[in-house]
């Protein structure tokens, strides 16, 4: 599909280089740990009689339009009891929305989105009426009857091209073909490699959640044989961009998520593995970050990158262990001078301490293994 990208990343070792030849992800973190709803002073906006909103980070650009597809993370609550049912963000995978065609139960949230702009995140209230109504939902997600909702929302962006003229003509996303659909999504990721380029790492990470938006698991079900590799080949580089922006931008643990999307699907992948090993090394999580990184230059024997990774570690872990030894040297020789009846027996105890010191190392070492 785009095979002059394919040599754009020949090796690891190119940092400014994003993976190129194909994968998917999810961005925009939430304003906090999630498990209640944010705390937000600024201006109640009514936007219905239903519908209120206030703005936690502005927007940029215009606002949608009606039959335009919106590609938004949100969490939602209801109001009275901060009972959260729902987290696109936990479950990394934002969802598209087309104004003027939402479900009955999203209609207050449509409402809100249309009032927003690309990148901007508000905390909505919306009354039951225009949630899930008076009887309330009772399988997914679970919401009591009549019960007033939260929701935290961020717009990533939203699509009036040719998309949305289809939905005007009456071709939702959903009546695209295969190859449109896949074709829309890899537009999407090469203008993210262009954006990541730039170093527009928060724009081209939207371009990459609105690609793997396309490719939600209703869809990638469905798929089989080549068609399942062309969209594979789109949705796998877009987790990997992903990761290398999140790195960049120091979010490690968001990063290893999306790597290990990629690794569900192919577990050999030398990137995703050598990106989840330098995201746990920064975490400082070195026993676990060896195995990554010994696990991908299995599969990429040559690649320079992974042995100075390897040789990094090896180095870090030599000079902990030289100024450990420097530090019980120095304690040893203290109570060498001090002299006295109780010389012999406190060397034995700090022997054995950095003994016990060392086997716990050493086990813990063939713990994380054997995990």
């Amino acid at each position: 599909m785009d095979e002059s990208l394919e040599t754009q990343s020949q090796t690891l070792d190119q940092e400014n280089e994003i993976v190129t030849e194909g994968s998917a992800v999810v961005h925009g973190e939430p304003s906090q740990d999630g498990s209640v709803p944010p705390n937000v002073d600024t201006e109640v906006q009514v936007l219905d009689e239903k519908v209120s909103k206030q703005i936690i980070k502005e927007g940029h650009g215009s606002k949608p339009s009606k039959y335009s597809t919106c590609f938004l993370h949100y969490r939602a609550w209801t109001k009275h009891t901060q009972h959260k049912f729902e987290d696109t963000w936990q479950e990394q995978q934002p969802i598209e929305l087309v104004l003027g065609k939402e479900k009955k139960e999203m209609a207050g949230l449509a409402i809100g989105v249309s009032s927003m702009k690309s990148g901007e995140r508000a905390l909505l209230h919306i009354g039951w009426e225009l949630g899930y109504g008076k009887d309330g939902n009772f399988s997914f997600p679970n919401v009591p009857p009549m019960a007033d909702l939260l929701y935290e929302v961020e717009v990533i962006g939203f699509d009036e091209t040719k998309e949305a003229r289809w939905i005007v003509q009456g071709k939702a996303r959903s009546d695209m073909t295969v190859e449109e659909r896949i074709g829309a999504a890899d537009r999407r990721k090469m203008d993210g490699n262009n954006l990541f380029k730039e170093d527009k790492l928060e724009e081209a990470m939207q371009q990459y959640e609105m690609a793997i938006a396309y490719m939600g698991d209703d869809f990638m079900f469905q798929l089989y044989g080549k068609y399942q590799d062309m969209a594979l080949a789109v949705k796998n580089p877009c987790h990997l961009n992903m990761a290398a922006c999140l790195i960049k931008l120091k979010r490690y643990d968001e990063a290893i998520g999306h790597c290990n999307i990629v690794l569900t699907e192919e577990e050999k992948n030398p990137k995703a593995l050598f990106r989840r090993g330098k995201a746990k090394a920064e975490l400082g999580q070195m026993d676990s970050a060896r195995e990554d990184f010994r696990k991908a230059q299995k599969y990429a024997p040559d690649d320079n990158a992974i042995r100075r990774e390897l040789r990094g570690i090896a180095e870090q872990e030599k000079a902990v262990y030289q100024k450990q030894k420097e530090m019980y040297k120095g304690m040893f020789v203290g109570r060498e001078e001090s002299g006295g009846k109780g010389k012999s027996r406190n060397w034995s105890i700090m022997l054995w301490q950095w003994l016990v010191s060392l086997f716990s190392r050493i086990f813990g070492r063939h713990r994380v293994k054997a995990d």
